[in-house]
């Protein structure tokens, strides 16, 4: 009687064992599904274009905000799957920003700040070395989830002019310089059997940025800043096109 209750203990503890590893089976197991195969080469890229306008508009304490712009970016990729989902590429990326104030007023109490004529232009270059592993959603060969882990560098030039005149030699001109880690989590869905859509969403990790600058031509400053932020920006969102072959 002894022995046979001590089996069934033993066997409930077992069953309890397998329950719990069935519970917390996460499906990560890369090579239970191959979605993208060892030496699938991939070529893609995004394209993002976006304006804005505001008239006679107020925030907060800024009033009567009459200003236009725009923010245009470009990003080529090509990758190399080294084993089953698993992939390395170069990625580049250009950006170029436009704002034009035509009038702005912070009030604050007695203290009245009138902006016009602001000018700010800046154009921006990137190269990043980049890592994907992809994670199949189930068996499926048409979805999956997806984590892009990029090391960036990058340069850019800026200009902040006040005036009607863009091209003017009067104002601030920067020189910036910026290095990137940063964790990309996204979507895929192949649309047929090669091409493929991409939505991901930026998770900044680390950051260093560099500016130098100089006003009017005869004075120079510059700003040194260090950022570290694994917070998920939803206005970094991004929508690709990939063709795998």
């Amino acid at each position: 009687m002894r022995k046979l209750v001590l089996i069934v203990v033993m066997l409930c503890f077992t069953g309890v064992a397998d329950v719990r590893a069935q519970r917390y089976d996460r499906g990560f197991d890369l090579k239970s599904s191959t979605f993208v195969e060892k030496g699938t080469w991939m070529i893609g890229g995004q394209v993002a274009y976006s304006t804005h306008s505001n008239d006679n508009y107020r925030f907060l304490i800024i009033e009567d905000i009459n200003s236009n712009g725009y923010r245009f970016t470009v990003s080529p990729m090509v990758g190399y799957a080294i084993s089953d989902n698993m992939a390395l590429g170069v990625r580049f990326a250009y950006g170029r920003n436009k704002l034009h104030v035509e009038q702005a007023n912070l009030n604050i109490a007695d203290i009245n700040i009138n902006v016009k004529d602001y000018y700010t232009l800046s154009h921006d270059f990137t190269g990043m070395v980049v890592y994907r592993n992809y994670i199949p959603l189930g068996s499926s060969k048409r979805f999956a989830l997806f984590n892009e882990t990029q090391l960036a560098v990058g340069i850019g030039q800026a200009k902040l002019i006040n005036g009607r005149d863009i091209n003017s030699v009067v104002g601030t001109y920067e020189e910036s310089l910026s290095l990137k880690l940063g964790l990309n989590p996204g979507l895929i869905a192949f649309v047929n059997d090669h091409l493929a859509v991409e939505v991901n969403v930026g998770m900044l990790g680390l950051q260093y940025n560099s500016i130098d600058q100089i006003h009017n031509q005869v004075y120079t400053g510059s700003r040194e800043a260090t950022q570290i932020n694994f917070k998920v920006n939803i206005f970094s969102i991004g929508f690709g096109l990939a063709y795998y072959l």
